[in-house]
């Protein structure tokens, strides 16, 4: 049996609103071993510093710029290096052919299915989980509780025993929560099919490279455990 760890498991989402004119949305997470965060965040920092970055300075998809090309580069290189760290995605190419009537559910019911649906392929007994999400608006306290419930009670973990914790961060503290709110811009970028700014078109294309060319726009297979993701469909009406 294998020895009981405790991970750290940094989540964030893109364009998850239901009408906000984007058919692309995303979900994903960063996950790492517990005993491993200060070291994986020190060496960010680090790299921060030789790109002459302040250490406060907020790694985000939205600040990818030709000026910073080099550093976000850089970045990608870290994470697809660093075995501590691994990725898993939840991408929803066209959010318009919901139809949450036809399944009795909200949008907000449908919401917290698709994150238990991303992070299902990340819990692996007898190992623990501590969840992190990024500070969104002044939802956020009712949603992670119920984000927390909505897990630990589809994995019958009734005593909280896997899913220790489900708590919010800020990006700008987390190291590490900024490495996915980057690899999830690149997740929507590319499949919104986008090519508007090279700095983001470069990252893509670095990501293309190092783990397939598809490989931001199809289910991975199953062996592929640094970064994973599941292109999820509506199910389509019978005819």
């Amino acid at each position: 049996m294998n020895e009981a760890r405790l991970y750290n498991v940094y989540c964030d989402e893109s364009c998850h609103l239901e009408h906000d004119g984007v058919p692309v949305m995303a979900w994903g997470a960063v996950t790492c071993p517990e005993g491993e965060v200060r070291a994986a965040a020190e060496a960010i920092r680090a790299l921060k510093a030789a790109h002459g970055l302040k250490p406060g300075f907020e790694a985000k998809w939205t600040k990818v710029s030709p000026a910073k090309a080099a550093f976000y580069l850089a970045l990608v290189d870290l994470f697809l290096a660093d075995d501590r760290l691994r990725f898993r995605g939840l991408v929803v190419p066209d959010k318009t052919r919901l139809d949450h009537a036809r399944f009795g559910q909200d949008h907000d019911e449908w919401y917290y299915k698709m994150y238990f649906t991303m992070l299902r392929p990340i819990f692996t007994a007898p190992h623990r989980y501590r969840i992190y999400l990024d500070v969104k608006d002044t939802r956020g306290g009712p949603k992670i509780r119920k984000l927390h419930d909505v897990l630990a009670n589809s994995l019958h973990d009734f005593e909280r025993q896997t899913i220790e914790r489900v708590q919010q961060v800020r990006s700008h503290e987390s190291e590490l929560l900024q490495i996915t709110d980057l690899l999830i811009g690149a997740l929507t970028y590319a499949n919104r099919g986008l090519a508007t700014s090279p700095a983001k078109t470069a990252i893509i294309a670095r990501l293309n490279e190092r783990l397939g060319p598809q490989a931001l726009v199809r289910t991975s297979t199953f062996a592929a455990v640094k970064f994973n993701i599941l292109m999820w469909r509506a199910q389509e009406a019978a005819g």
